[in-house]
Order: C-alpha cells, then structure tokens, then sequence
C-alpha cells in the first residue's frame, strides 16, 4: 500500500477534530481554513515498515505525503531549538527590539514544530520522525553576528524547502497549510537579511530573475542542515 495520506471522508465529527489540539499559547488562526479540510485526512497504509529506522544511510524520513511532513517537522524542530536557545541566552550586543523579535519568531517556530507532530501522530501513527538532537556547536549564541548569521541560514534553507517540496505533496489540504508556513518563514528571512545587510531581502540569489524564490530538493536541504543536527538523516524517499 502507499504511503500517502488519503481522505477519511466526509464525517463531520472527523472535520470537527482539531488537528492542532496540542499546541499551546496561540492556536495560529493562520492555519483555520486549511485545517479543515486537512483533518480529514488519516494514512491509509505503509508500504514500508521501517520508514523511520536507521539505516545504512541515516535515519529515513519515510516516503509520500508522511515522508513530506516528516521533512518538515525535522526542519521546524532545528528551527525551533535555534531559536530557543537565542532567547534564552540572548547575545549581549542585540540591538533595541531585536530580542522582543526573536523571542516572537520563537513562538512561531514551536507552534510550526507542534503542529506538524500534532498532524503526523494523528493522520500517521507510528510513522513519526523521533525527537532529534541539535549540534549549535558552530553558533556562538553570545554574539550577535553569529546569531543572525545561523538565523540567515535556516531561514533561507526553510523558505526553498518548503518551496521545493510543494511539488511533492500529493493531498491539497497540506499544500495549503506548506503555503502558509512558507509565507512566515519568508518574512522571518526577509527580516534577517535586512538586519544583516539593508536592502538584502530579495537578493538575486534568492529571487530569480523571474520574480520566483529560491527552490532546494530535500535531499540537498537535509545535506545543508545535516551539520546542525546531530542523527544522520535520509531524505531520499521523501515525496515518492
């Protein structure tokens, strides 16, 4: 059987199940249209039983639409760990507002992180990806450049994966909420750049010369941010 995710139906105690019941402070009312159609959604079978062990080239992702969140969830969770650590030892050369930012950015990232492990336990069980370890090791936390310059590179890496595995999802209702997500991360990244360098939020080496952003296939993006995770990750199923 496929690994993709496929509609439950139309009962409407299932639409009225809330996908995203675990995440905590905020409920994101980004994600309310799309919700709905994607609560409906449960993982009609595997055809791979060991989707989520490690194996001779890391641990696998999974295939389908599962591997697809999978991907995303790894991504969101280094997002996530990042930016906790940024607030909880703030580098001492921020400038004024710079803290209130990040420690907004972190909200957004945990609620990104929760939402996809709230999605794949529901829809997926036992075909989550584990909790994984970061290695920041490279980041000096206490200073700002390095700061931005780390949050530079997740950002712009989590804007072209999500960019590039939107052609990989096959159920609607997940490309909608990609989409959403991805408009946050963009004006995470947008903000990041200017901070860094004014004037940089559409630099050419994002934006092409057709107005189009940034696209990275998920074995390159795991390749990228594979330094700052401590597993050994394979993304090399993910959306087939």
């Amino acid at each position: 059987m496929s690994d993709n995710l496929q509609p439950r139906g139309s009962d409407d105690a299932a639409f009225a199940q809330p996908l995203y019941t675990p995440i905590k402070r905020r409920s994101f009312f980004m994600y309310a249209g799309a919700t709905a159609g994607a609560t409906a959604l449960v993982l009609a079978g595997c055809s791979k039983d060991n989707d989520n062990n490690p194996v001779s080239n890391g641990i696998s992702l999974g295939s389908g639409d599962v591997g697809v969140l999978n991907y995303a969830y790894a991504l969101e969770q280094l997002e996530a760990a990042f930016y906790a650590q940024v607030v909880k030892t703030p580098a001492s050369d921020f400038q004024t507002g710079e803290l209130a930012y990040f420690t907004q950015v972190a909200a957004h990232e945990a609620i990104h992180r929760d939402f996809f492990k709230a999605a794949i336990n529901r829809d997926a069980p036992g075909k989550i990806l584990q909790d994984l370890t970061p290695n920041f090791t490279s980041i000096d936390f206490t200073k700002r450049a390095s700061v931005l310059g780390a949050a530079k590179t997740f950002e712009d890496l989590g804007v072209a994966a999500y960019n590039g595995a939107g052609i990989l999802l096959k159920n609607a209702a997940y490309l909608v909420i990609a989409g959403q997500i991805v408009s946050v991360e963009a004006r995470h990244a947008a903000y990041v750049r200017d901070l860094l360098t004014p004037g940089s939020f559409a630099d050419d080496n994002q934006v092409d010369a057709n107005g189009l952003d940034k696209q990275m296939m998920p074995t390159d993006v795991i390749t990228a941010a594979q330094g700052f995770i401590t597993q050994k990750l394979d993304a090399s199923s993910v959306g087939k």
